[in-house]
């Protein structure tokens, strides 16, 4: 498992119960986690003192607050992230991504030139800037133009207004295409699709059942000296060995190189244990 541990304005204090505390720069928020199936003593007292708490119900969920400002900032390595509860108990940043920024950004700074990087459902950035900072040329792609907005706020936040990020809101899928038929090529690209999501005319995306063709599709992005590709899931019962079977089908059966596959993780600070996040699959020279 990769392990999101190099954090200090974020931690996960505690879970029980379908639900975690966690700690957002100054603040604690409640929210549910469909990992966390034990029900263990709630001894945190940061359970009572909470700043926000988000409850699933029939209808989706909503949050109730306490003490929370509208908005407000945790850093990371030297990014910057302006947070802010919003839909379905996002905060606008998922911290266990952490561990991929810093294996891609490790690739970037090695490769003794500037690459070019794709971020397709690039959300409100994390991996753009993460990678731009480690000196690539990226074009960060989203289907949600307030997403996007949010993405420039956060490079603007983290000094990175100028660096070479191309900002898109389109349709990922249509973008892949589009670069094809325009000859474009990568060096390095990132993924992190939705298990469930519609597209601008209803068309309907399914994980299990797009996911395949989405990675052949881009997999013919790759530069003939590309360096990686990262693909991530959330999606339940999608198992990291799937991940690894469909990187050496798409990409290592052409380019060569090594694949690895696992989960994705943080600790917990009152327990020492290690809560599931979601898998992903590496590609890599």
């Amino acid at each position: 498992m990769w392990i999101a541990d190099k954090w200090n304005d974020y931690e996960v204090l505690d879970t029980s119960e379908g639900e975690k505390l966690e700690r957002w720069g100054d603040y604690l928020l409640i929210r549910p986690d469909p990992q966390v199936i034990w029900n263990t003593p709630r001894t945190n007292p940061g359970w009572k003192k909470r700043n926000a708490h988000y409850h699933r119900s029939s209808k989706g969920g909503e949050w109730e607050f306490f003490s929370l400002p509208q908005e407000w900032s945790i850093g990371y390595r030297d990014l910057s992230f302006r947070l802010k509860p919003f839909s379905f108990k996002h905060t606008g940043l998922f911290p266990e991504q952490a561990v991929n920024w810093d294996w891609a950004a490790s690739i970037i700074r090695k490769a003794g030139r500037p690459l070019k990087v794709l971020n397709l459902f690039a959300y409100t950035g994390g991996a753009t800037l993460s990678a731009a900072r480690a000196g690539a040329n990226v074009t960060h792609v989203d289907a949600s133009r307030g997403m996007v907005a949010w993405a420039k706020e956060n490079a603007q936040a983290s000094g990175l207004e100028d660096a070479p990020i191309r900002w898109l809101v389109d349709d990922c899928v249509k973008f892949v295409e589009r670069e094809i038929r325009r000859g474009n090529h990568y060096d390095g690209i990132i993924m992190d699709p939705p298990s469930y999501g519609r597209g601008p005319k209803g068309e309907i995306w399914k994980m299990e059942e797009n996911i395949f063709p989405l990675l052949e599709l881009t997999a013919r992005l790759l530069s003939e000296d590309a360096r990686f590709f990262l693909i991530n899931s959330y999606t339940t019962g999608l198992q990291p060995a799937v991940l690894h079977y469909l990187l050496g089908a798409c990409i290592a059966r052409r380019f060569g190189g090594q694949i690895e596959s696992g989960e994705i993780g943080l600790p917990v600070t009152d327990t020492g244990l290690i809560l599931p996040c979601g898998a992903s699959g590496r590609w890599f020279r």
